[in-house]
C-alpha cells in the first residue's frame, strides 16, 4: 500500500498552531507590521485573534500566507 504525501504545508496544523508559531517568530509588533489587522495591533492576544481569524476568511487567508512563507525561508537550503 503506497503511502500519500501530502506537500501542503498547512496540512494538519491548526490555526492556533500556526499563529503560536508566527508570534514567536515575529512578535506581535512585528506580525501586526507584516498584516496590519486591529487585532494584532490593538491589545493581542491568541484568544481574540483567533476568534477574529476564524470568522474573517481574507485575514486568515493573510496569516497562512505569511506563515506558508515563513516556513520556505526557514526551511531553504
Amino acid at each position: 500500500m503506497d503511502k500519500h504525501i501530502n506537500n501542503d504545508p498547512l496540512h494538519g496544523k491548526t490555526l492556533l498552531m500556526i499563529l503560536d508559531f508566527l508570534v514567536e517568530t515575529y512578535g506581535w509588533e512585528h506580525l501586526g507590521y507584516k498584516i496590519n489587522i486591529k487585532c494584532f495591533n490593538n491589545n493581542p492576544s491568541i484568544k481574540s485573534s483567533l476568534k477574529f481569524l476564524r470568522r474573517t476568511n481574507w485575514a486568515r487567508k493573510k496569516v497562512e500566507d505569511l506563515y506558508i512563507l515563513t516556513i520556505k525561508k526557514i526551511n531553504k537550503p
